[in-house]
């Protein structure tokens, strides 16, 4: 299959999952994606596998490594958020992560471009948040050591 065809299935999948309907007396467009979102767990998780094939067609089409990344933080940030019940489907029909992932692959794939400022920032910010996170629990035992007060001896 060549690129263009690759784009207009990768095309159709997107706006399926996140602009397929308009929210009547708005102009407010969901897809599937917050829909099948709401079947707790496994609808988070087939809409997630539905996002995996963006990215697996931008490893194919060389998309560097820095956008893939990008690609990935933002199919991560909507499982992660879309887990949340109901709060997180609202966010699935708000961050659209498919439309992102695929405006990122139509920029990278025609013609390839390198990595632009903006995508090593994004990179970046992302590993600086997890870190954060990841030294959450941290500083969070180290205050209730402080405040309970185990002291040994």
């Amino acid at each position: 299959m060549d690129l263009p065809d690759r784009l207009q299935r990768l095309r159709q999948l997107q706006f399926l999952l996140d602009n397929a309907f308009r929210i009547p007396g708005t102009r407010l467009r969901v897809g599937l994606d917050p829909i099948i979102g709401l079947v707790p767990w496994a609808g988070d998780l087939l809409t997630t596998a539905f996002s995996v094939a963006v990215l697996v067609q931008a490893n194919r089409l060389r998309v560097p490594r820095v956008v893939q990344l990008r690609m990935l933080f933002n199919v991560g940030l909507d499982t992660v958020v879309g887990a949340i019940p109901f709060a997180g489907d609202v966010a699935d029909a708000f961050w659209k992560s498919n439309a992102r992932n695929f405006a990122l692959l139509e920029r990278h794939a025609g013609a390839p471009q390198s990595a632009s400022a903006g995508d090593y920032a994004f990179a970046i910010g992302m590993l600086v948040a997890l870190l954060g996170l990841a030294l959450i629990p941290l500083f969070v035992l180290y205050w209730l050591y402080q405040v309970i007060g185990f002291h040994c001896c």
